[in-house]
């Protein structure tokens, strides 16, 4: 293991743990229901945008 892969895996980890606290800062004070709206609303945004750059890129390759 490279010291570059290290410091990439270090930053991952930083970057998941600041996403986990951005997520439990939001959903803090909601109850199940509202957190359930919450990531199913989060899931259908990236559903979204992976089928439209699914979508980019086969237009491209035609």
């Amino acid at each position: 293991m490279t010291t570059q892969t290290v410091n990439t895996q270090q930053n991952v980890v930083k970057d998941l743990r600041k996403i986990r606290e951005q997520i439990s800062n939001e959903i803090k004070d909601m109850t199940f229901e509202e957190e359930r709206a919450y990531i199913d609303k989060l899931l259908a945004e990236k559903e979204t945008s992976s089928h439209n750059s699914n979508t980019a890129t086969s237009g491209a390759e035609r």
